[in-house]
């Protein structure tokens, strides 16, 4: 029996609405299979590990740093130059469209900095060598020489070229082709990216003795801000640890993550301040009896606290945070303030910090923030009481910086060797650069033969 029409209507509109719901369903789910696949595209074109930032680790949108300087702040521009070469009058004595009189002509003065023509300068050389019978073997040198090849190999990159490109490729993270091409284009000297490697390693090694001499100075220095970071030579496994201070940078590349490099580095009788992380290497893995754990550390553990769920009340956090806040404020103003200012604020903080270790505490963040902090309770004030300490570690995560970009390019070092030239090489660059002298020179001098015995 056949059902009645008026009847089958309500029947059909109801499988017709389940069909539609069905279909968005499926729409629903097309596209968050669709988002998927697009998702594990993109992480297959991402960079690979273990230097590429897990998504947990990145700053959410909404929190990021406006970029830029903040507003207020002076403006910046290019100073008028020392010396002028050259001084070139266009005058106006008519309208150039209808070569009409003028009135209200003002002078409007402009300075163009440019770069001239370059082409490279080709010196050829002619020494001797020789035979002394009181001295042996002996030869004739030109300070322009930085080696003694000749016949197939009697073309060489002079001093200050060399020392540019171990500018470019060891401080500024230009790669080796990229640095020969930029020696090529702009300045007509060409080379291969095998044979400018070998020119850096020569010139490592004459200076070794600079990099010697850093290591002495960040042993002397009042405090070292110390840090480190996963590197790459010839393979995963190795660490670039940075020493640095006001004026001088150390980086090391080591096979160890341990405080044995801190102890080598520093030596257990190290007189200054180790500012640092709260890794575990420097605490009990290092004899280095004053220390300072980094504020700016202690805050982001705190936000993160005060940002995960389930936290009720968030006044315990906010003492912390208030807390530090002042002591970094204190700090910079160290240079202005009387000795015994910072020394009654110093004693202040100090009895506001045991108060709240000693505060009972039921939530998890709270309890998590007063575990880390009481492990550091001697080091958590050392910027108030040794003037040469800074608040943060910032300094030796600046120092890093450069090379992490470095490293996102080149991964490391391939061997021992080209990881020996880049921690020496690096380090005096940017030691010299942090002291406002000329590398281009020192390095220049380094790279000649000149500093050899000369004969003739």
């Amino acid at each position: 029996m056949e059902m009645d029409p008026q009847q089958r209507i309500p029947e059909l509109e109801r499988r017709l609405a389940e069909a539609l719901q069905r279909i968005d369903e499926l729409a629903a789910e097309n596209r968050q299979l669709r988002d998927q696949l697009e998702q594990a595209q993109k992480e297959a074109a991402r960079q690979a590990a273990p230097f590429r930032r897990s998504e947990n680790k990145k700053v959410p949108p909404e929190k990021r740093k406006r970029p830029g300087r903040k507003a207020g702040h002076p403006g910046v521009n290019r100073p008028v130059p020392e010396h002028i070469d050259e001084t070139v009058t266009v005058p106006l004595a008519g309208c150039p469209q209808c070569q009409g009189p003028l009135r209200d002509v003002a002078e409007r003065v402009q300075y163009v900095e440019e770069i001239p023509v370059i082409r490279p300068q080709v010196t050829k050389i002619v020494t001797y060598t020789g035979y002394c019978p009181c001295c042996g073997d002996v030869e004739s040198n030109h300070p322009l020489q930085t080696g003694r090849g000749s016949h197939a190999s009697a073309v060489h990159l002079g001093p200050r070229a060399t020392a540019l490109a171990a500018l470019l490729n060891k401080h500024h993270g230009v790669t080796m082709r990229k640095t020969c091409r930029i020696l090529r284009d702009g300045f007509g000297l060409k080379l291969s990216p095998g044979g400018l490697s070998q020119a850096l390693g020569r010139l490592a090694d004459r200076c070794d003795a600079d990099y010697q001499q850093l290591l002495q100075d960040v042993r002397a220095g009042p405090a070292a801000y110390v840090d480190e970071t996963s590197w790459w030579v010839g393979g995963p496994g190795q660490w670039l640890h940075v020493f640095t201070n006001a004026n001088t940078t150390l980086y090391r590349v080591e096979g160890s993550r341990g405080s044995e490099v801190v102890n080598q580095t520093l030596t257990p009788d190290y007189q200054g301040v180790l500012v640092s992380d709260c890794l575990n290497i420097y605490d009990h893995g290092t004899p280095i009896a004053r220390k300072h754990k980094c504020i700016g550390h202690h805050q982001k553990k705190i936000r993160e606290q005060l940002d995960s769920p389930g936290l009720d009340d968030p006044t315990y956090l906010h003492q912390w945070k208030k807390l530090f806040k002042l002591v970094c404020a204190l700090t910079s103003a160290k240079a202005i303030l009387p000795p015994e200012r910072l020394a009654a604020a110093y004693q202040n903080f100090t009895r506001e910090a045991d108060v709240l270790l000693t505060q009972p505490v039921t939530q998890n963040q709270d309890r998590h923030i007063q575990n880390r902090l009481a492990k550091q309770r001697d080091y958590l004030f050392t910027c108030l009481s040794d003037p040469a300490v800074e608040a943060t570690n910032n300094r030796a995560e600046r120092a890093l910086r450069p090379a992490v970009i470095a490293r996102k390019v080149s991964c490391g070092n391939k061997t021992v060797r080209g990881k020996s030239t880049w921690e020496r090489l690096a380090s005096i660059t940017t030691t010299f650069l942090q002291r406002g002298q000329d590398i281009l020179a020192h390095l220049a001098r380094r790279a000649s033969l000149s500093g050899t015995k000369i004969v003739g």
